[in-house]
């Protein structure tokens, strides 16, 4: 089976943890384990988040005396796709003695008129109070918008059109490879319509999303989505709140989650299985192996033919 594994960001730094390598490690180690059950017997291909990784960039790149300006997100993107791919590379290497591993540098096609550019609305780096905040919109100019916890720098996240390294990923699955990609839902570019060449763009694609387009190109068999619930709640942190276990992409839909958290999460799922007919699951990272096999987690699957 076919498997493209969504990592979210508490997979690799949870909320309050210090940014350290070593924290990071540690967390990957514990996310390896989860994923080498599955790795032994399938085909895999793991994406992952960068919202902390690519925020601390950007700060330690503004405060950067040596720069005239600070790099631009495509680039901070880029970087945080190296660091990240070789932690889980050399990770899985050990999990998977033998097996071959591959951490890709991966590009997204965007659209130069996504009106996503015009209204910044994913959140990156690290939460702040509203003062402190306020302060940082206005010294670097700055979005920011309130999180569950605090308030967060915000940046554009326009819709993914294409990841250029499919056929890559392709082959490298083909030679039996593990291939690490997409990460922070790959660096955001434009292609030029006639020569093909691509710009970088001041952007974060939504990694859930582009899974969901890497699994339909790749036409996996299942999309997983590994996050720090065990399933997705209908209602969540109300009284009504209520496990969703085996839902259609449009009783998905039908639930109430919110805006920055499970919504996109939800919406990924629920994309690939109208789009191939596939299988989508969302859950607990731990429990990877068992929501692979239907025994945990969300599952998302097509519409039942009528009669």
């Amino acid at each position: 089976m076919r498997i493209v594994v969504a990592l979210g960001g508490n997979a690799l730094l949870h909320r309050g943890e210090r940014p350290d390598a070593a924290v990071q490690q540690a967390n990957i180690d514990r996310a390896v384990t989860a994923l080498a059950a599955l790795a032994r017997d399938n085909e895999l291909v793991i994406t992952h988040g960068n919202g902390p990784q690519i925020g601390l960039l950007a700060v330690e790149s503004a405060a950067d005396p040596a720069l005239s300006t600070p790099y631009p997100l495509d680039v901070l993107g880029a970087q945080t796709q190296g660091m990240i791919g070789s932690l889980l590379a050399r990770a899985l290497r050990a999990a998977l003695p033998g097996r071959q591993v591959a951490a890709l540098v991966t590009h997204t096609v965007v659209r130069a008129g996504d009106p996503a550019f015009a209204r910044p609305t994913k959140f990156v780096g690290q939460v702040y109070s509203r003062e402190v905040a306020h302060v940082l919109a206005r010294k670097r100019g700055w979005h920011i918008a309130k999180d569950t916890t605090g308030w967060r720098r915000v940046v554009p996240s326009p819709a993914p059109e294409a990841i250029v390294e499919t056929d890559t990923v392709h082959a490298l699955l083909s030679s039996g490879t593990l291939v690490v990609c997409a990460g922070g839902g790959g660096v955001p570019v434009t292609a030029d319509h006639d020569t093909g060449a691509l710009t970088g763009v001041e952007a974060v694609v939504d990694k859930d999303f582009t899974a969901a387009l890497l699994a339909e190109e790749l036409k996996a068999d299942l999309l997983l989505i590994l996050t720090d619930v065990p399933n997705v709640y209908a209602d969540f942190g109300t009284p009504r709140q209520q496990p969703v276990l085996d839902v259609t992409p449009a009783q998905l839909r039908d639930s109430a989650f919110p805006e920055g958290s499970m919504k996109p999460k939800a919406e990924a799922a629920a994309r690939f299985v109208e789009r191939t007919g596939g299988l989508a699951a969302i859950g607990a990272l731990d429990a990877a192996y068992a929501i692979a096999h239907g025994t945990s987690g969300t599952l998302v699957r097509p519409e039942l033919p009528i009669g």
